[in-house]
């Protein structure tokens, strides 16, 4: 059903993995969908594909170039109802070897970079009285990981910023949530099992194993079912339902 009828969604890190199915779920509820990314061979693909209608080339954590595309945006497909701050990533570092830098850079990206994008929409949204604003956090928003503080700090962190603002918007028509998956079949983390094997000379097979032994579900999370929450806090129905986190992870948490 197009339940998204009439809506312009902005996706960032549009081009691939968790916000490429996102894009694609959010288009098939009839929603004009602009992804917005660093690699432009990913965004067009994704509109070749019908994944999207157009895209905008930005780095999240430049405030000033995402403002540019978000106008940009708005410009060709209409005022952004929807935001799925989606751009992220981590890295993986004893602390006692993870210096500021890192740090800086997983809250660059991982927070600021949410806190830029929504800037760039919300005062927009509050004065047509509707949003959508969805946060694409991590299980590592609500749980410890050895060996990656930085990320997981970060995460916390976005999901903070979350219930805050949701209490801010909360009369205004615009809801704030978060989604946090579990470890999701996508370039990340296949990035991360390719450097397991090459460090350790486990076999691949061998290192998803030790990834999944304590996780309920015994597999990855699909990135399709993440889009699935989304999409979910997206709709209609959910119109009620701010300042909250849908834990995608299989019974981890």
């Amino acid at each position: 059903m197009a339940i998204l009828e009439g809506r312009h969604a902005l996706v960032t890190g549009g081009g691939r993995g968790i916000g490429r199915a996102i894009a694609a779920s959010l288009s098939d509820a009839g929603a004009a969908v602009t992804v917005l990314g660093r690699q432009e061979v990913a965004l067009k693909d994704a509109v070749r594909a019908g994944h999207a209608k157009g895209y905008a080339l930005a780095d999240v954590t430049d405030e000033r170039a995402l403002d540019t595309a978000v106008k940009l945006a708005a410009a060709e497909r209409g005022p952004i109802d929807i935001l799925i701050a989606n751009a992220g990533t981590g890295e993986s570092t004893p602390f006692l070897k993870a210096d500021a830098a890192q740090f800086r850079r997983m809250f660059d990206l991982n927070v600021m970079g949410v806190v830029h994008a929504t800037r760039a929409v919300l005062g927009d949204m509050v004065k047509r009285g509707f949003g959508r604003i969805v946060v694409n956090s991590s299980v590592a928003g609500l749980k410890g990981y050895a060996y990656v503080t930085a990320y997981c700090a970060a995460k916390h962190a976005a999901i903070g910023f979350v219930r805050a603002l949701a209490q801010e918007t909360v009369t205004s028509g615009v809801t704030v949530n978060a989604v946090c998956p579990g470890y999701t079949d996508t370039d990340l983390v296949g990035a991360a099992i390719d450097f397991v094997t090459a460090k350790t000379g486990r076999t691949e097979e061998q290192a998803v194993a030790d990834m999944l032994k304590d996780k309920p579900i015994g597999r990855l999370i699909m990135p399709e079912e993440v889009a699935a929450a989304v999409l979910f806090l997206c709709s209609p129905g959910a119109s009620a339902i701010t300042g909250t986190t849908l834990t995608v992870a299989g019974g981890e948490i």
